[in-house]
């Protein structure tokens, strides 16, 4: 299902991870105006705020732009587990989940004045579709979408699917109006959006800055108290960040050092919120190659990982050693599941079994280039392994390179252990189950190389089951990451908290993580 994305998926990861760490610092020292004695929010972000103004293709950062300025038909909440009504006021399904039918809001408007209805739902997703670039593929399952009447709207399924998942999504789900049309090819490249949000697009400088100005017609009104005016800037270097926030430059930004994090709590200046997230960090074994082709020698690594360590030292305490590959907080997450833990003897004990004498086992670790806590994770497992007679080197490289050495069709070549973070983009464990461990006959995220067919029938089998059962379906989305544990195809590290760092001043915020690092800034306000 995710074919279609790698090359863009794989390139916009760079983007991200690169520049969340820190490197170049262009523009961060423009002038902008003193938000304290202003109706304007200013977010200090870590990364490019935007990589391209398309809604249909944009599938990184530039949600936090995005989700602001277009709006879905549902949002799902993950804290009530519910789906709030945005542009859909009512929906429903039939028995079999292969036709779903919407009710639309009325009264809706895009920027440009264009009327919000049936067509613009039609229009947008099969434009969605026919580029298929981004998370297009998140609308496969849709064969035919057929307009009842003006705010009726009914999509026709090729096979039973979870619409209102698929309509919730934080990219490729947003309406866009059919005036689109008429634009020219380059509409979107010159830096131009028109939605139904709250916000409209006052000005960009691509890479760097965001400025997003209130959409006065906007259907919710503007009754209370809401910012007029949001900057979303790129400060790439923590420091700046920091010292953003504690001079009330800035009122919120999030991706601090956690020793920047421990010294801000006690600032009586300063808000820090500690949130789950559904990012987790996942070591892929290469289950094609001898010796970790022997599920012995997997569970003796596993059993050799130092999770509390990890957390504590890696993570300065801001994460939970992982239930598997989904995340604490996404339905499907079981704390009944069995959880490895750190124990020398044990996997001392598996290697012998395996016939592997201390000293002979020599492995390569690969993982993100200027990422610190992945390079504390793998210096600290490093270490424990030296004590069982494991070799173990580390690996800083390039996102381009660490994946050209996982795509080669060469074992011998490849590294042993694939380190990386996850996130969702659909708000169901298959986003973590299928990328990740389905079998795959040519690799793109399955960075184990991991094949199992019962597993790939439980967890399509569930996928399926969500758009009926979701309690079924939650079911064998545990029972296929048991079947996943037992094989230990990997090791799921730890799930990773969010922390926001906060003006005290700055009221009305609430992270939803099935939006990652999104603010609904309409959500917000300043005490006076």
């Amino acid at each position: 299902m995710k074919r279609k994305l790698a090359l863009i998926l794989t390139f916009l990861m760079i983007v991200t991870t690169f520049t969340a760490c820190g490197g170049n610092n262009q523009g961060e020292n423009s002038s902008k105006p003193n938000t304290a004695d202003m109706d304007v929010l200013y977010y200090a972000y870590n990364s490019i705020p935007i990589l391209t103004w398309d809604p249909s293709i944009e599938f990184s950062n530039g949600i936090i732009v995005l989700n602001n300025i277009y709006e879905q038909l549902l949002r799902f909440n993950a804290s009530t587990k519910e789906y709030e009504k945005v542009l859909a006021t009512d929906y429903s399904k039939s028995e079999d989940g292969l036709i779903w039918t919407f009710k639309l809001r009325e009264g809706v408007k895009f920027h440009d004045g264009t009327p919000f209805n049936a067509e613009c739902v039609k229009y947008s997703v099969e434009r969605t579709k026919e580029i298929g670039q981004g998370a297009a593929f998140i609308w496969d399952p849709v064969e035919e979408i057929k307009i009842i009447d003006d705010y009726t709207v009914e999509f026709v399924l090729s096979q039973p699917a979870p619409m209102d998942v698929i309509a919730s999504c934080p990219y490729a789900s947003f309406m866009m109006s059919p005036s689109l049309k008429d634009k020219p090819n380059s509409w979107f490249e010159e830096g131009n959006a028109n939605g139904t949000g709250p916000y409209k697009l006052q000005e960009s400088k691509m890479g760097d800055e965001v400025i997003l100005t209130k959409n006065e017609d906007y259907w919710k009104g503007w009754d209370g108290e809401h910012f007029e005016k949001v900057i979303v800037k790129k400060v790439s270097e923590t420091s700046s960040r920091r010292q953003m926030i504690e001079s009330g430059e800035a009122d919120i930004t999030m991706e601090l050092p956690s020793e920047d994090v421990e010294a801000l709590k006690g600032d009586e200046n300063v808000v820090v919120e500690v949130v789950p997230s559904f990012t987790n960090l996942i070591g892929f074994f290469n289950n094609q190659k001898a010796p970790l082709n022997d599920i012995r020698v997997r569970q003796a690594l596993s059993y050799a990982f130092p999770y509390e360590d990890v957390v504590n030292y890696a993570m300065g305490g801001y994460a939970t050693q992982a239930y598997g590959p989904v995340p604490k907080g996404m339905w499907g997450y079981s704390e009944d599941l069995f959880q490895y833990s750190y124990d020398l003897n044990k996997a001392k004990q598996l290697l012998e079994e395996a016939g592997i004498k201390e000293g002979q086992l020599k492995l390569l670790l690969t993982y993100m280039t200027g990422d610190e806590s992945e390079k504390k994770m793998a210096e600290l497992y490093k270490g424990e392994l030296s004590k069982i007679g494991v070799e173990l080197e580390i690996r800083a490289m390039p996102w381009e390179s660490q994946w050209e050495m996982a795509m080669g069709t060469d074992t011998s070549s490849q590294q042993d252990i694939f380190v990386m973070y996850w996130w969702n983009d659909l708000s169901t464990p298959y986003s973590y189950l299928y990328s990740l461990f389905h079998t795959e006959d040519s690799t793109l995220y399955n960075l184990g190389y991991y094949r199992n067919t019962d597993y790939d029938a439980l967890i399509d089998k569930a996928q399926s089951e969500s758009a009926i059962n979701i309690e079924n379906a939650e079911k064998d989305f545990i029972s296929a990451q048991e079947i996943l544990i037992k094989d230990t195809p990997a090791i799921f590290m730890y799930d990773k908290n969010v922390v926001w760092v906060k003006s005290p001043l700055l009221k009305g915020h609430k992270d939803n993580p099935s939006y990652p690092f999104v603010v609904f800034f309409y959500d917000l306000y300043r005490e006076k």
